[in-house]
């Protein structure tokens, strides 16, 4: 049941990354046709652009770390045995499971800061706040390191039946 949660959550984030990509791309056209065309630039797209990535990248930690879609080097693994194999597995989670855990627990207060004191990125005539994008950050390696847990789980179950 975890597991379908966690499939159907990741798969809805990389669809809104998505998205947020594909409308990205327009603001990106249209800022570089003003700037070219009009001499006007559209304001703000530098901040909106730096945010975006932030959180199409944190949107899609999840569904990567789903569809094994993270680096792997099997240089040394595919040297080991079937339980071998899921025992490094099981330890690769543990720490990609540490790297997300870690991510959050150093996010929360810059979160916290920006929430309560209504920080915003960039000067003029469009300021941005940084709360949405800190939020995503949390809520994104928050996700990853549940998936990790998880996988950790699945990858100690494979070793101790000694199955790949």
């Amino acid at each position: 049941m975890l597991d379908r949660w966690s499939d159907l959550t990741a798969k809805a984030l990389l669809a809104f990354a998505a998205t947020l990509a594909f409308l990205l791309s327009f603001l990106v056209v249209a800022d570089v046709v003003g700037r070219t065309v009009f001499s006007s630039p559209v304001k703000g797209t530098p901040e909106m652009v730096s945010m975006s990535i932030v959180i199409i990248c944190f949107l899609q930690a999840s569904y990567a770390i789903r569809s094994g879609g993270m680096l792997h080097v099997d240089v040394f693994s595919a040297l080991l045995p079937a339980r071998g194999r899921e025992a490094l597995a099981a330890f690769g989670c543990l720490l990609g499971f540490a790297f997300f855990a870690v991510i959050v627990y150093g996010g929360i207060d810059p979160f916290a800061h920006a929430w309560s004191s209504d920080e915003y990125e960039g000067e003029g005539a469009l300021r941005i706040p940084t709360w949405p994008a800190r939020f995503i950050v949390l809520l994104g390696s928050g996700l990853a390191a549940a998936d990790y847990a998880l996988l950790f789980l699945s990858h100690l179950n494979s070793a101790s039946k000694g199955k790949a």
